[in-house]
């Protein structure tokens, strides 16, 4: 039986703290476990579309572009597989109005003390991907649930923070960065930092659309935190100051900084995820779009720490607005 902990307004008390050597030891920065949701009525989402400025209309009828993201989606799913990757495959429920629901890390996290977060969604359509069967499907695959932290009662008061979306976790190094936008509220992701005990690296990052600076809607379109990589366009934190501490952060931990341009961002070159397959080998999973933006030396670079593994997500980038990662929800709870 899963039991929800807190909402926004109380904070949880843990049972188990582990010594910070023992917890280090304990956390790996990749999975060869994720979720992915199938769509059934893939469309670009009117609700999204007023701050995410990657979205793009298609003069092709909702059913069609529908059936290209399912195609889409299954070939993806069996690239994955054939490198050893375990997918849990849930699809999408017709009777509600979930266009976006084949990106689900933007309202689910799991963790590996076998905790779960549910975070507060900024377009009320995408509050109804939230589903209690894909816990359940999670639990028939072997896997624990512990506790699940709910904070979607900051809707209530307009406060959003769209999961691995606005947040890109280094779980090894226990840091949090995190891009702030109107789906990415500061307060939230300090809280969500002590309850998960992660320091925060706070920062804007922002993109030109229509000749003004804008905030890119999240975090993981413009930055990929790998084992020892970043993928990250440092062009649009515009504050020096910022742009400096993120840096800081990222080369302290021993990660080499590979520096993508707005316009390759655009391509979805920071929408990445690294994640292991069969005899624990590394793969950086990214769009084909994203792929071929990168130059040689960024190929290169990457491929000093690991394989490179794309698929074409055409539909699903111009339509959505995301592209691989957001169609990864990681899994690191442990075995039941």
């Amino acid at each position: 039986m899963i039991k929800t902990l807190r909402s926004i307004n109380f904070r949880i008390q843990k049972t188990l703290i582990l010594p910070d050597s023992q917890k280090k030891a304990s956390m790996h920065q990749t999975t060869d476990t994720i979720l992915m949701i199938r769509p059934v009525s893939f469309r670009m989402n009117e609700q999204t579309a007023v701050n995410n400025y990657f979205q793009e209309e298609l003069t092709i009828k909702n059913e069609d572009i529908n059936a290209k993201a399912q195609e889409e989606f299954d070939a993806f799913v069996l690239k994955l597989q054939a490198v050893g990757i375990k997918v849990v495959v849930v699809s999408d429920d017709e009777l509600h109005d979930t266009p976006d629901s084949v990106f689900p890390n933007n309202w689910v996290s799991f963790h590996a003390n076998g905790d779960v977060a549910i975070y507060p969604m900024f377009a009320e359509n995408r509050r109804k991907e939230r589903r209690d069967e894909i816990f359940d499907k999670l639990e028939e695959e072997g896997l624990y649930i512990e506790h699940i932290i709910d904070y979607t009662s900051a809707e209530d008061e307009g406060v959003f923070l769209e999961g691995t979306g606005s947040v890109a976790l280094d779980r090894v190094n226990r840091k949090a960065y995190c891009a702030l936008s109107p789906r990415a509220d500061e307060s939230l992701f300090i809280e969500f930092c002590e309850d998960f005990e992660y320091t925060p690296v706070i920062f804007t990052a922002n993109q030109t659309v229509d000749g003004k600076r804008l905030p890119i809607y999240h975090t993981n379109v413009m930055m990929c935190l790998a084992e020892n990589f970043s993928v990250i366009c440092l062009d649009s934190i515009d504050d020096k100051k910022e742009r400096k501490n993120v840096v800081k952060h990222l080369k302290q931990d021993g990660k080499e900084v590979i520096e993508i341009t707005e316009a390759q961002m655009h391509q979805f070159a920071g929408n990445m995820l690294q994640v292991h397959g069969t005899d624990k080998k590394r793969y950086l999973v990214m769009s084909a779009a994203a792929h071929k933006s990168l130059t040689n030396a960024q190929i290169k670079a990457i491929e000093k720490h690991c394989s490179i593994l794309s698929s074409s997500l055409t539909t699903i980038e111009t339509c959505g607005g995301g592209s691989a990662r957001c169609m990864m929800a990681e899994v690191f709870l442990p075995k039941a």
